[in-house]
């Protein structure tokens, strides 16, 4: 058994997964969970509009960066690029001042950030969320709650991924089953959506046809490259998905464990879309699984899962807790 560590910097949010790797005989691998954290520092503050990280950002992130330093090293991995990746995503790729950045990791983790592309961004979270899956479906046919080939969306802060993969129908045999068959990066991430359009407390609706303009676009341009309706299943990863989840399980404060795999119908999803976009921040910062952090860009997030699961016509979505993080835990163990 073996330790690494998976840090995942985006526009809102800095995520720490610290995973037990247990070797267990004729190449089988089990990645186990040590740790995982996640805090709000906001990155991507602004960037959409000055194009640069603002100071405070910068000091937020390394705050953060720091504690999860420790926690690396107190679970005793060495510091390291064989044991430690970071990637960061959205805000960073579109940030001037971004060597500020890169330094600054540098000095704490002693590993250099990759500021990863949308298709990189995608495959990882792909990797992330359906390596557990693989066993629960296989070549396109209903195997257990899953089916092939799956849809992963990951909404971030800044921007928005999508990946098709696994074997279809129309795919060859001998394929493999995690095959990425066609991915795409778009800006439309909530923290991006809300500094845009969603200015108002609650947003005016015309805001909210703004809003949901720039999407649909986007998801146009999405559609030209990925197919979206021929997912056979929806997996929806990232902190927009998995609140939305536990609003829609009715929990009385944040379960990773109910939330992860859990289902949500398009008719509830347009419900807690409708209820978000109309309630004031007072009134969502009660919500028990709400972490505060993203009470006040939920709805742009919750606005854009909507889109996204009625332009792929499925009638749910499924909820993961693993991804992009799970993905780079992953890329340590078998790097390419």
């Amino acid at each position: 058994m073996t330790g690494v560590a998976a840090i995942d910097c985006g526009t809102n949010s800095i995520r720490l997964l610290i995973a037990d790797i247990v070797f267990l005989g004729d190449d089988e691998v089990q990645v186990v969970d040590a740790d995982r954290r996640m805090e709000i520092v906001r990155l991507g503050q602004g960037v959409d509009e000055t194009g640069a990280f603002a100071p405070e950002a910068l000091e937020r992130t390394f705050d953060a960066l720091r504690g999860y330093a420790e926690a690396i090293e107190a679970h005793g991995i060495e510091l390291g690029p064989d044991t430690v990746r970071m990637v960061a995503t959205s805000a960073t790729r579109d940030a001037s001042n971004r060597q500020e950045f890169v330094d600054g990791v540098r000095e704490i983790l002693g590993v250099e950030p990759e500021v990863v592309t949308g298709l990189d961004e995608a495959e990882l979270s792909f990797v992330g969320a359906t390596a557990e899956l693989e066993a629960q479906a296989a070549d396109g046919e209903s195997n257990g709650d899953f089916t092939t080939p799956f849809l992963v969306v990951d909404i971030g802060g800044g921007s928005t991924e999508f990946v098709l993969g696994g074997v279809g129908e129309d795919e060859d045999e001998d394929e493999d089953e995690d095959l990425v068959r066609a991915s795409l990066s778009v800006n439309i991430g909530c923290v991006r959506m809300t500094e845009r359009h969603l200015r108002s407390d609650p947003p005016t609706k015309e805001q909210v046809e703004a809003a949901t303009a720039d999407i649909d676009a986007a998801l146009d341009e999405v559609e030209k490259v990925v197919p979206l309706r021929e997912a056979g299943s929806v997996v929806c990863v990232a902190g927009t998905a998995t609140t939305v989840a536990g609003i829609a399980l009715d929990l009385p404060e944040y379960d990773s464990e109910r939330i992860h795999h859990s289902r949500v119908s398009g008719e509830a999803l347009e419900r807690i879309t409708v209820e978000l976009l109309g309630s004031r921040h007072a009134e969502r910062s009660e919500i028990g699984v709400m972490h505060p952090g993203r009470v006040d860009v939920i709805g742009a997030g919750a606005l854009v899962l909507s889109r996204v699961l009625a332009r792929t016509g499925a009638d749910h979505f499924t909820a993961s807790e693993h991804d992009i993080l799970d993905g780079v835990a992953w890329s340590l163990i078998a790097p390419e």
